[in-house]
């Protein structure tokens, strides 16, 4: 049996899934997210587990892990999905990028491109939002050619509730915390005590559930200009890791972009990339073919 130390004052109900049974369900998860549970994340898991047990009426582990592998709807599949991964953003979140995004990256991809084509951006995972939203605001304030290109901003999440809630674009003052009185006041009305984002940028953001380890999923995401893929491949092992490395290559355009997180590098994932340093920003590329 597995078990987990609190204090007394603390104390958690008693971990009840044998310790068989938790590995094979770890391996099932990995296998259809590419996210590996660590050893210091078995409580975590085990609560959650739990709460899914306890929301389905399910009487013992093996009767809920065989709904979750065999339901036709993968409803539930969704749900513990939902419940294991950890969603925690706010708006211009490492915006160094952003900057990088505007300075650079647009006005060199302008330039092969002609008068109205499209040029595809691409947050993911987006969580609840805030991320590409905070894409589309830095490029209307700071690229003079946005009007000239047909931008379009594709964002993704593995956790449908997270999705639900970006296309609802409501935050708390705490997500808006780095905007400025003019961005808040140009972009967001007061509801509450939260915030609402404008009708104009909710219907700009193409939002979807998506798990990247599904490549017929993956099929709609090609001929991208910039990935925003950062802090999610930390949450991955090196096997998966290079696998989602690989459907983020098919995924660009020859010459397309990729920022990671900023305790990510893609020298020490895969040597398919070019860095570029733009300023103290480094970004990954896409050679082009005859590179």
């Amino acid at each position: 049996m597995l078990s987990a130390t609190a204090t007394p004052r603390d104390a958690a109900p008693a971990l009840t899934i044998p310790a068989e049974d938790y590995a094979r369900f770890c391996d099932f998860f990995y296998r259809k997210t590419g996210i590996m549970f660590g050893a210091n994340k078995t409580y975590f898991v085990e609560r959650r587990l739990q709460e899914r047990m306890a929301a389905t009426r399910s009487a013992t582990f093996r009767d809920y892990f065989t709904m979750v592998r065999f339901q036709a709807s993968g409803e539930e599949m969704q749900s513990l999905i939902n419940a294991m991964t950890v969603n925690e953003t706010y708006f211009y979140r490492e915006d160094y990028q952003f900057d990088a995004l505007v300075r650079h990256l647009l006005p060199e991809i302008a330039r092969t491109r002609a008068p109205n084509d499209p040029i595809r951006l691409w947050s993911m995972p987006c969580s609840t939002g805030e991320e590409p939203y905070s894409i589309a605001m830095q490029i209307l304030e700071n690229w003079p050619q946005a009007d000239a290109f047909s931008v379009e901003i594709l964002a993704s999440d593995i956790d449908s509730r997270v999705i639900a809630e970006a296309r609802q674009g409501l935050y708390t003052a705490r997500a808006l915390h780095r905007l400025t009185p003019s961005l808040k006041s140009r972009y967001f009305t007061a509801v509450g005590e939260n915030f609402r984002i404008c009708q104009e940028l909710r219907g700009s953001i193409d939002f979807s559930v998506v798990n990247i380890t599904e490549g017929l999923a993956m099929r709609r995401f090609r001929n991208l200009d910039v990935i925003f893929c950062r802090n999610m491949l930390i949450y991955f092992d090196d096997n998966s890791r290079r696998r989602a490395v690989e459907a983020l290559y098919e995924s660009l355009r020859p010459g397309g972009y990729i920022c990671l997180g900023h305790s990510e590098s893609m020298s020490r994932m895969s040597s398919m990339f070019r860095p570029r340093k733009f300023g103290a920003t480094i970004l990954y590329q896409r050679p082009v073919d005859n590179d």
